[in-house]
């Protein structure tokens, strides 16, 4: 038998069997009193896992009575997955250290897995030698499992805030940072004590500091969200551009207890956008000066005839015209009351309110922007000379409508939907002269109708009406409005103005 064993009396007895080997002292029967009417189960192990004592809390809590768990090794109780947690237990008592509390998986009798906080320290003999361990346990309250999971909750927080690619903090509802994720400090180099409150514009940039902070101070005192964009200095002394946003997080009552703020890099962003809008513009300049060659050489190819010229440069000019709004729109879609606006500039001091455009806002594709820019310029160059909008001049256009003969001016309505998957536009006149079908088609027709049906694959249909000129496109509305920025994503209102 090894020092520290019991004798075989005291495994014998009935009393030593519940509580070890104690002697009948005074402060061992206190002791004994104390290890009996523990609430918390307390268990005493060799170093091989033998169980040595056993008290009435163990008892409870893991079901087996003392006579029949005695003698056997703790790792009945400890489940499968969890016998590696009994190797670290035993090696880390050996080395004379104590297993603080933490929380566990253990094994009752009839098989339930329970959640317990569990103690383990080192038993030494007279000699000082370690002969064994003492563990409390206790099963997990509500308390404890309300604790677990606000640890494990912000453990996962943690994880989450530090990996993510933002730079992120928190703010309270005066707009003093207290928290930042590890991305903020790896970025920045600085520590949370000299960031802290108010001390993030250390790292911001002089010339942006104070329009960021009149701003951010704005949205605290509006209590609206926060957006954006300001470079800040990294651990490396150079500055990276961020888009910020900050949302106010409100407690039950409403009112705002904290910000929560993230930092985005957009540096490569904003220097790729530049570097395409510099080459836009510089594609943009190449193009109109080789429309400006064009119509130089219409002019002279075409000496004397005004009519023609003044038709061909209108409709160079729409194609300037629609070019710029691309640009501007880095090619991508344009928004339909804009393109109508664009294409009839030229057409609005003379018609004034008599020319309207209505519709929901609908953004179109870059090649649908430029057929139906040109038709609607045709149709307008037509109304002002021979249409609705004309002031009595004689001749018919190309483009078909009728002579006008009398003084004043009519009104031009263009209108567009979008539904049952098809997108629509129409243009209508009244008040002009009476429309009679023109004597001949020429270029104005096929821009007119014939590109917009072969571009589009639209079915569009010019009805010279006597009392005013109508022209119509249906088209499928995969083929005229941008992919994923469909009615309502254009812009606000109806659409509805003056062109």
């Amino acid at each position: 038998m090894s020092e520290g064993d019991p004798t075989p009396e005291e495994e014998r007895s009935p009393a030593a069997g519940r509580i070890g080997p104690l002697k009948g002292t005074p402060a061992e029967g206190l002791l004994a009193a104390i290890f009996e009417s523990c609430e918390d189960a307390i268990v005493s192990k060799r170093l091989d896992g033998a169980i040595t004592s056993w008290n009435p809390a163990a008892e409870r809590l893991f079901g087996y009575p003392a006579e029949e768990i005695l003698g056997r090794s703790i790792r009945v109780l400890i489940p499968d997955d969890r016998q590696h947690e009994e190797d670290s237990i035993i090696s880390r008592i050996q080395r004379g250290e104590r297993v603080m509390p933490f929380h566990t998986i253990r094994r009752r009798k009839d098989g339930q897995e329970i959640e317990v906080s569990v103690t383990v320290s080192p038993v030494h003999d007279a000699s000082g030698r370690i002969v064994g361990a003492s563990k409390i346990a206790r099963e997990l309250g509500d308390l404890d499992l309300a604790r677990k999971a606000l640890a494990e909750s912000e453990a996962r927080f943690e994880m989450m805030a530090d990996n993510i690619s933002q730079l992120a903090w928190i703010a309270d509802a005066d707009g003093s940072i207290f928290w930042y994720n590890k991305r903020w400090f790896e970025f920045t180099g600085t520590t949370l004590d000299e960031m802290k409150g108010w001390g993030w514009k250390a790292v911001h940039h002089q010339d942006h500091i104070d329009r960021v902070l009149e701003r951010f101070v704005a949205s605290i005192t509006s209590g609206e969200s926060w957006e954006d964009t300001f470079p800040l200095r990294g651990a490396d002394g150079r500055y990276r551009w961020f888009l910020s946003r900050a949302r106010p997080i409100c407690d039950d009552s409403g009112r705002v207890a904290f910000w929560f703020g993230t930092n985005t890099d957009v540096t490569e962003q904003r220097e790729q956008s530049e570097a395409i809008e510099n080459l836009l513009r510089e594609v943009n300049h190449r193009a109109k000066n080789m429309l400006t060659l064009i119509m130089a050489l219409a002019r002279r190819s075409a000496p004397g005839n005004d009519e023609f010229l003044k038709r061909f440069t209108r409709r160079i000019q729409a194609l300037a015209a629609n070019q710029d709004l691309l640009v501007k729109r880095a090619w991508g879609s344009i928004d339909m009351a804009d393109l109508v606006k664009a294409q009839l500039a030229f057409a609005i001091d003379l018609a004034g309110s008599g020319l309207t455009h209505s519709g929901p806002p609908v953004a179109v594709t870059a090649r649908a922007a430029e057929t139906l820019g040109l038709a609607l310029h045709e149709l307008a160059t037509n109304a002002l000379k021979y249409g609705a909008l004309s002031r009595g001049d004689d001749g018919r256009g190309e483009g078909g409508e009728a002579e006008g003969d009398e003084d004043g001016i009519g009104s031009v309505a263009i209108a567009w939907t979008v539904e049952d998957g098809r997108f629509r536009l129409g243009w209508t006149e009244s008040g002009g002269p009476p429309v009679t079908p023109p004597a001949r088609e020429g270029f104005g027709s096929s821009v007119i109708r014939d590109i917009p049906a072969a571009s589009l694959g639209a079915d569009v249909q010019l009805d010279y009406r006597a009392e005013g000129l109508r022209w119509s496109l249906d088209a499928p509305v995969e083929s005229v409005v941008a992919d994923g920025v469909g009615v309502g994503a254009a812009g606000d209102g109806d659409g509805a103005g003056d062109a």
